[in-house]
């Protein structure tokens, strides 16, 4: 699955994080959606220069974020990946901060072949409760004939702490076994912020046989690290110039990366 999926054994999934989409409050009315498209399709070609094994496509730009996805950057999100997919040569996935019905959506509107999002339990996060809809969108997937689309669970969400005191591996046999979850994903507490490679354990250790992926603060120092604890890994920071999550991607950081990750391999 992880070969089919994510074009390798042990992936590195590069995040092309949109500009902010049309209503959110960083939104450029003046230069209009153009530029997104452009913005996005610059990093597609240094991300693919540079080796990553698959792209995923995510509204990071779009703070605050929202727990339910509007018209206007659903709309806004799919229209630029139908614009920017020609330009993709490995597989990509999508993600809608931070509403897991919403990436179901998208996934099967674009045509991807994965999603990701918190999909499961309860959070008291800094968009406020939050309480995904995992039924919902498992639902939908299935009653849109797309249950090939693989669905990554975030199980530690970023930006919040989880209600109740189990730990990431509970939370992570949990999801897979109630929930039906094909990925299983640890972050740390912020975007940019590396996992604890303990945690990552924990969750391989109660899943078995499901994959799990280190989804926040890789880098090339902690690479080798991710790589033994875990199955993969999703990379959106580390690839930007000077490591600002805002800036674009740099494509000798990424061939850098994807060097070490090749010699690993």
């Amino acid at each position: 699955m992880l070969k089919e999926t994510f074009g390798s054994l042990k992936p590195v999934i590069a995040m092309v994080h949109f500009p902010p989409l049309p209503g959110a409050p960083g939104y450029d009315a003046e230069r209009g959606t153009a530029a997104i498209v452009d913005s996005a399709a610059r990093d597609i070609e240094r991300l693919q220069e540079g080796g990553v094994d698959a792209v995923m496509f995510g509204n990071e730009g779009d703070r605050p974020y929202l727990t339910k996805a509007t018209p206007e950057s659903l709309a806004a999100f799919a229209a630029a990946v139908a614009i920017l997919r020609p330009a993709v040569k490995v597989p990509f996935g999508v993600d809608y901060l931070w509403d897991p019905v919403a990436t179901v959506a998208l996934a099967v509107a674009t045509g991807a072949g994965f999603g990701r999002e918190v999909m499961t339990g309860v959070y008291d996060s800094d968009m406020g409760l939050l309480a995904p809809d995992c039924a919902g969108a498992l639902r939908l997937r299935h009653s849109l004939g797309r249950d090939d689309i693989r669905l990554m669970y975030n199980v530690n969400a970023e930006f919040a702490s989880p209600v109740g005191g189990r730990g990431p591996g509970e939370r992570a046999k949990s999801a897979v076994f109630s929930a039906l979850a094909d990925v299983i994903l640890v972050s740390g507490p912020m975007t940019g912020e590396a996992a604890d490679t303990s945690a990552i354990r924990a969750a391989k250790a109660a899943v078995g046989a499901t994959p799990v992926f280190a989804n926040t603060g890789v880098n090339i120092d902690n690479v080798k690290d991710i790589l033994s604890a875990g199955d993969g890994c999703i990379i959106g920071t580390h690839f930007k110039i000077d490591g600002d999550t805002w800036k674009p991607v740099d494509g000798d950081r990424v061939k850098r990366f994807m060097d070490v990750v090749a010699r690993l391999r």
